[in-house]
């Protein structure tokens, strides 16, 4: 019987990181979930356990350096050889001119999106880079490739993970691991509601008209790119609705 691989996943208590936990665990993967609401870890823990997967929980936030290098530390040592980095936890916070932007949500978005996708790959890649075996995939967002009015600072942070990814491809050319950037367009989760403070109305108003995608769709697009053969890697997949034609043109029924 083969050793069952192992996916961490960050960001995995809501949307498309609870999406790629479960995904995975169907995959038959061991899976690390990871977030700031122990709660929800907990509770998506006990829900993918009682399908027979194996999940080891980690509470913190990766923005908070220290308490991803300790999170990772601790690890156990037959949870270490992570065979799938997700770096998926990001938000985007208010939708105002550049201008009139606030200062703390550009930190939040630059701390997480940027500097806490950052955190996690150089606290989890070397080990793939010794083993000379492993695969990052980071969600960027169609946001990443072209700015939209009020984007101004999320689409930047994007558009960094793209850069990132891009890099980190180069980095580890020499190796067997693969990376991915997934670029989704509308994906009806809680980003919306983060984005607007909890704003609900305005939340919803941003899938009016439209199927968006879900973040179980997104989740399929990873779990392909993981699972193909190891000669050949997904290096970037842009993923829109089907009434998305970019991230701003969009049709709405009336």
């Amino acid at each position: 019987m083969s050793k069952k691989k192992i996916v961490l996943v960050t960001g995995a208590t809501s949307g498309i990181g609870e999406g790629c936990a479960k995904r995975f665990a169907q995959g038959e993967y061991r899976v690390i979930i990871t977030g700031r609401n122990r709660e929800k870890l907990d509770n998506l823990k006990t829900s993918l356990e009682a399908d027979g997967t194996d999940v080891l929980t980690l509470a913190f936030d990766v923005r908070d350096r220290e308490a991803a290098r300790k999170a990772v530390e601790s690890i156990p040592d037959d949870w270490k050889d992570i065979d799938v980095l997700i770096n998926n936890a990001g938000l985007a916070r208010g939708l105002e001119p550049e201008y009139k932007g606030d200062f703390d949500d550009w930190d939040q978005m630059i701390d997480t999106n940027i500097k806490g996708l950052l955190t996690m790959t150089r606290l989890i890649v070397p080990s793939m880079v010794s083993r000379n075996s492993g695969h990052i995939i980071n969600i960027g967002s169609v946001a990443g490739d072209a700015a939209y009015a009020g984007g101004n600072v999320y689409c930047a942070t994007k558009a960094a993970v793209k850069a990132i990814t891009d890099g980190l491809r180069i980095d580890v050319a020499d190796t067997r691991l693969r990376v991915t950037n997934i670029k989704p367009g509308l994906v009806e989760t809680n980003f919306s509601n983060v984005r607007f403070h909890g704003d609900t109305q305005r939340a919803d108003n941003v899938y009016r008209g439209i199927k968006p995608l879900t973040g179980d769709d997104i989740a399929d697009v990873a779990f392909y790119a993981a699972s193909a053969p190891e000669h050949v890697q997904i290096a970037e997949v842009l993923v829109l609705a089907t009434h998305q034609a970019s991230g701003t043109v969009i049709h709405r029924e009336k």
